[in-house]
């Protein structure tokens, strides 16, 4: 009986050892399962804090990127706008100092030779002016052509230090939203996170994010280009071939190695409803350029949105314009003839591949270059 007793308390024992074991096991299971649920719970805030504090900051900067490229399209408009009002300055007093070399020349062969020696005798226009206004030979009319002719002088004086301010403030513009893009990507790279990650967290921003990331890249390439411009090295510039003439046109081709690739009128953006010009593409290779007719380069140089371009006044209200030139040939004030080579083209300015545009205009307006080829 006493066995059989200490037999039972034996097993009662064992039972209790063992349900305490399997208790103490269920608890430790259960009260990790809290923990780790609370970790989970404390990490989702966490994350959700860090996704709200990124999309903040990208929110922010997002903004400030589409003020500054608001605010370059701005002055990008403003620039073209004095490019061309400086382009048509140039061609003014082009003309201008035309018609006194002829007026001269028919003094000089008159017998008003005293007119000639003030003229070579003066230090500049306004010291001609001076003397001249002492010369009872010289009639009023002569007089006032060489007032507006300094006048125009003085007024394309003045546009291109205006120009050059605009140049000044859109490259400030320029590095602005370079910062801003680089300021993206710092937040993006220390959060190690991708686009597509965005596009989830941002929703729409993040296409827009991506467009003006392009945009700084492009303005950056801009800016990029006019630098190296700006210096003039060496490599803008290369010796030119012999002229070639081409075609039955009053012009002959100013790309004869190329092909057209847009024609005059048609749409190419809202930006540029009508194109001005012809395009001539050239299978991405830079090739020579030439002009149309004989001329007198006032311009040879560079341009935010022509890039390296050339524009030859022909007189009586004609000129051709070439763009996006990768070197040039011929320098501002140079008389060339018909067919000589001006440059090669090139894929700078505002251009999307290795072209030349051509334009013709007449009296300030643009007509179809067809019209002359």
């Amino acid at each position: 009986m006493r066995k059989r007793m200490k037999r039972l308390l034996s097993g009662l024992v064992v039972l209790a050892i063992s349900s305490c074991m399997v208790l103490n096991v269920n608890a430790t299971t259960i009260e990790d399962a809290k923990k780790k649920a609370k970790e989970l719970e404390n990490q989702k805030g966490k994350t959700e804090a860090e996704k709200k504090s990124l999309t903040e900051q990208l929110n922010t900067i997002l903004e400030k990127m589409q003020a500054t490229r608001a605010n370059m399209t701005k002055k990008e408009e403003e620039i073209s706008a004095k490019e061309e009002e400086l382009t048509q300055a140039k061609i003014d007093e082009n003309d201008q100092y035309e018609s006194m070399k002829k007026r001269i020349k028919f003094m000089y062969e008159n017998g008003n030779v005293q007119f000639l020696e003030i003229l070579l005798s003066s230090e500049s226009i306004t010291d001609f002016l001076n003397k001249a206004e002492y010369v009872s030979e010289i009639s009023e009319y002569d007089r006032n052509m060489l007032v507006e002719f300094q006048q125009i002088v003085e007024t394309v004086e003045e546009q291109e230090k205006a120009l050059q301010e605009e140049y000044k403030e859109l490259e400030t513009l320029q590095t602005e939203l370079s910062n801003q893009q680089a300021e993206v990507q710092k937040v993006l790279d220390a959060t190690n996170t991708k686009l597509a990650d965005l596009e989830k967290q941002i929703g729409e921003n993040a296409n827009v994010l991506d467009k003006l990331m392009k945009e700084a890249e492009e303005a950056a390439e801009r800016q990029r280009q006019a630098a190296l411009a700006a210096r003039a090295s060496s490599s803008t510039y290369v010796s030119a071939g012999p002229p070639v003439v081409s075609g039955n046109g009053t012009f002959t081709h100013p790309c004869p190695t190329g092909y057209i690739t847009s024609y005059f009128g048609e749409y190419r953006s809202p930006s540029d409803p009508a194109h001005k010009g012809m395009d001539f593409g050239t299978g991405g290779q830079p090739v020579p350029t030439y002009a149309a007719a004989a001329g007198t380069v006032v311009i040879a140089g560079w341009s935010n949105s022509a890039g390296n371009w050339v524009v030859i006044n022909h007189g009586n209200g004609l000129v051709t314009k070439y763009m996006h030139h990768s070197a040039l040939c011929v320098s501002a004030g140079q008389q060339v003839s018909k067919g000589q080579q001006i440059g090669l083209t090139g894929n700078t300015g505002y251009s999307s591949g290795v072209h030349l545009h051509f334009q013709v205009e007449t009296g300030g307006t643009a007509v179809d270059p067809r019209n002359y080829l």
